[in-house]
This record gives structure tokens, sequence and C-alpha cells, in this order.
């Protein structure tokens, strides 16, 4: 039998074409886990009837290692922290034209180019627009970059390059913001996501799930995404770093992750909710339910500072449960 939160959420979503409201999500973290596999089908449905049968597979390429001024608990990459990571210096150009072409090889359709910065310099920006008009005349990538904190002479500068979609993550709600990160405001990563709209660029937005964050926090999370209206929503769970102040956190429940897959579809029914980092030790062998938990994307391995797991094998799992590759 249908669990009444379950029908009414379908109606909603698949029968009324809207997108699951703040109600129904609180009563989604309430659901029994014996009622979350409905929950996922549910999801999987939706993904179905709003994103089709395609999947959007990306890299990730970290242009410059370490050496953050920022101070993000979750970050092995802050120079703030004795983390496992040695700083390295910006990349040059013939090393962004490699990562483009290891993308392409690899069979993403997307390479999204990680500059861990609170904000880029001229010398930065410039180098990163000039390496992506080289790949976009190059090879056939959708072209992200995450470049921290953006003006609008910024932005203006990655649109006339021939960027397609910017990535500025929330990482949590508005309230916990400040227990993760002290160095840069909710409000100013706010003001980045809004000027990445007004600028006509694909925006992706998500986040990271068990840094300590309460359920109403997750909830707020996403309500605020549904403001935001993200192309992409990138679904991160914390992966505990060493020497990082989170590097004593447990992983999250494989339930709970993957309630949240189907939340955030739900809440967001036409977006690319992208499963990324995290999702190797949160899932390990139920990584395929989680793919048909709401997912229309997912990151290759080789993060920004962790493995993942080999190609073949997510390729394999694609294969497996019948998706099909978008270019």
């Amino acid at each position: 039998m249908i669990h009444p939160t379950i029908q009414r959420a379908r109606e909603r979503v698949l029968l009324e074409r809207r997108a699951a409201n703040r109600e129904i999500l609180e009563t989604f973290t309430r659901l029994p886990s014996t009622e979350v596999p409905q929950l996922l089908a549910l999801a999987d449905e939706v993904r179905t009837a709003y994103c089709g049968n395609g999947i959007a597979v990306e890299v990730l390429y970290n242009a410059k290692k370490g050496g953050c001024s920022e101070d993000c608990n979750f970050c092995s990459q802050s120079a703030r922290y004795a983390s496992d990571v040695d700083a390295e210096p910006l990349s040059s150009v013939e090393g962004f034209l490699e990562a483009a072409k290891d993308a392409h090889e690899r069979g993403a359709g997307e390479l999204c180019i990680v500059v861990a910065v609170r904000g880029p310099s001229a010398r930065l920006l410039e180098r990163v627009c000039t390496a992506v008009k080289l790949i976009k005349a190059q090879y056939p990538l959708h072209v992200a970059v995450s470049l921290g904190i953006l003006r609008e002479d910024q932005l203006q500068q990655l649109l006339e390059a021939g960027v397609d979609k910017v990535n500025h993550n929330l990482e949590t709600s508005r309230r916990y913001f400040s227990s993760i990160c002290t160095t840069h405001t909710y409000e100013e990563r706010w003001q980045t996501c809004r000027l990445v709209k007004q600028f006509k660029l694909e925006l992706c937005c998500g986040g990271i799930i068990g840094m300590g964050e309460t359920v109403e926090d997750r909830i707020d999370f996403l309500s605020a995404l549904q403001e935001l209206q993200p192309q992409e929503v990138p679904v991160n769970f914390l992966n505990p770093r060493p020497g990082t102040p989170l590097r004593d956190r447990s992983l999250v429940e494989p339930t709970e992750a993957l309630r949240f897959i189907a939340m955030a579809r739900l809440a967001l029914p036409a977006a690319l909710i992208r499963f990324a980092g995290g999702r190797e030790v949160t899932l390990q062998g139920l990584q395929d339910l989680g793919m048909r938990s709401g997912a229309s994307g997912l990151v290759l391995g080789n993060y920004l500072t962790t493995a993942g797991r080999q190609d073949q094998d997510d390729f394999a799992m694609l294969d497996r449960l019948g998706f099909e590759i978008l270019a």
C-alpha cells in the first residue's frame, strides 16, 4: 500500500507538475526507514518524467591544489589546517588543455575547472579564460568553473571566454553556515549565485550532507535551492579528511543519504541532480540504488582531494541500469 505522504507528493509533482513544498519535504524526513524504498521509487519516476533517461557525466579538474585562505571546516585544501594536501601553484594553460583531453577521452560531457581560492585574482582569471577559449575550440565539452566568490566584471569575463556554467555551492543552510566557515559569509555565496543567474550563465549550486547539520537545516538548504533554481545541484556526502575540524565525523547513514537524494529530486524536479563526492564511502555497494533515487548525473572518480572509484565501474553501473550517457 502506498504511504499517504508518497501519494500526495506523487500527485503534486507528477500530475500537477509542481515541486514538493516544505510541508511535504518535512514529512519525508519522518518517513520510517521501511517506507524509504517507496520514496526512492517515486524520485526515480520523477527523474524519468522530467529529465528522461540521460545521465550527465562530469570530470573535475583541480587547477590549484591547496593553499586556500578560507577556513571551511570540511576542506583539506585550507591553508589553516595540517591536512595531507600539499599546496601546488596554478596550472599552466597546457595543464588545463591536458585536463580537457583527459575528460573527453574518459567519456565525460563536462569539465569543471576548480580553483581553491576565496575569489580569483586578475592573473588567475586571465589564465582560466585563456584556457577555456582553447578548450572550447578543441573539445566538444561543456565547461564549468568553480572560482569562489565572484564580482560582476569577473562574470562578464567568464561569459565572454565561453564558460557555460559556474559552480558556487551554498554547502548547507543559512543558519548552520557560520558553524562550518567564518572567513566569508553565506550572504556572499548567495550573492554570487544570484549574479551568476543575472548573467544568464548556468548555475551549479549544491552542498555537503553530514557536517553536523540538523534535519531542519537540510530542509532549509533545499528551500534555498528552490528559490535560486540552479540548473545543477551536486549532492556531496562528507568524507572526513585528516587534519580538518570535521575529521572525526561519522559518515552519513546510507538510508539517510538515499533519502536526501530523493528529497532533492522532488524539491527540484527538473534540475540536474548530480551524484558527487563521498558517494563511494557513504553508499559503498548501494551506488546502483543511489542512481535510482533521483540522480541524473554523476562526477567520475578523482575528486579534488580524494580518488573515488574507477571509471569503468561507474560506466558499468550506468550500463547495467539502462541509462544513456549524455554527450
